[in-house]
């Protein structure tokens, strides 16, 4: 049975980072939560998934978009649980537009929290799970790091971005016991995916139920979403003892999508 570990969740507060970290706490994980949202909405998740699970469930506000608030997260951390053994790199945002219109304040912001996040977040977590002997690194992704969609400029190039920063990351890694791995998403029904149906709906002159039946789901030959819970479970396994031997890989989880 895997031991107890401890691992920080980045965009937790809601969609598939709160499901990763309701499967990590409910598998007796401790569980740093860190995102943005209500502050007494979070308290409340955390006062309850801290109680549901018997887990210790803390969060983190750090902003990921900043550099010195990521490595923050690891450090502080490490000094309260005395280690770090699962980082999930999860936050991500979204904006939809033709790349002649693609507000560049907006590109440098998905840069910044979609691909650099992980950069900096990974370089301050390594040092501590080499010297340990142990580490997880799981960044979820997306199936746009491996195939692109029109309109999607900023989020596609940093995604493919993830890809190849982990599989640089776990070469470096591999004799230390620490596997570095992306996690690829097909359309998930979370808070970011909806958003972005009016926007994509504006974009090709087209009816919202349109986007999700001739955009979202046309991709998938399943015809359905992937589920958070299908997320969270890969995630997981991935933090576990029997995941060892996985790292550098680039996982698709997205009903076929790719396999075109």
């Amino acid at each position: 049975m895997t031991e107890r570990r401890v691992a920080i969740v980045t965009g937790s507060t809601s969609g598939i980072g709160l499901g990763i970290a309701r499967r990590f706490a409910h598998a007796g994980h401790d569980v740093v939560l860190n995102g943005l949202g209500d502050t007494g909405e979070i308290e409340k998740t955390r006062a309850e998934l801290e109680a549901e699970t018997g887990a210790k469930v803390v969060f983190d506000g750090a902003d990921m978009s900043k550099p010195d608030d990521i490595v923050g997260l690891v450090h502080r951390t490490e000094a309260a649980f005395g280690r770090l053994d699962v980082l999930v790199n999860n936050a991500g945002i979204q904006f939809v537009a033709p790349i002649e219109d693609f507000p560049p304040e907006r590109w440098d912001l998905i840069q910044q929290i979609n691909l650099s996040a992980s950069f900096h977040s990974m370089r301050a977590a390594l040092p501590g799970m080499k010297a340990r002997g142990f580490g997880r690194i799981v960044n979820i992704a997306s199936a746009h790091a491996l195939v692109a969609s029109p309109f999607k400029s900023a989020y596609v190039a940093a995604k493919h971005g993830i890809a190849g920063l982990v599989k640089t990351v776990a070469l470096e890694a591999a004799t230390f016991g620490v596997t570095v791995n992306a996690v690829c998403p097909g359309y998930v029904l979370t808070p970011l995916v909806e958003k972005q149906i009016p926007d994509t709906a504006k974009a090709r002159g087209i009816t919202e139920e349109e986007v999700v039946r001739d955009v979202l789901l046309a991709a998938q030959p399943t015809k359905r979403f992937v589920t958070v819970d299908e997320v969270a479970a890969l995630a997981l396994f991935l933090a576990g003892d029997e995941a060892g031997s996985i790292t550098g890989a680039i996982i698709p989880i997205d009903g076929g999508w790719t396999a075109h």
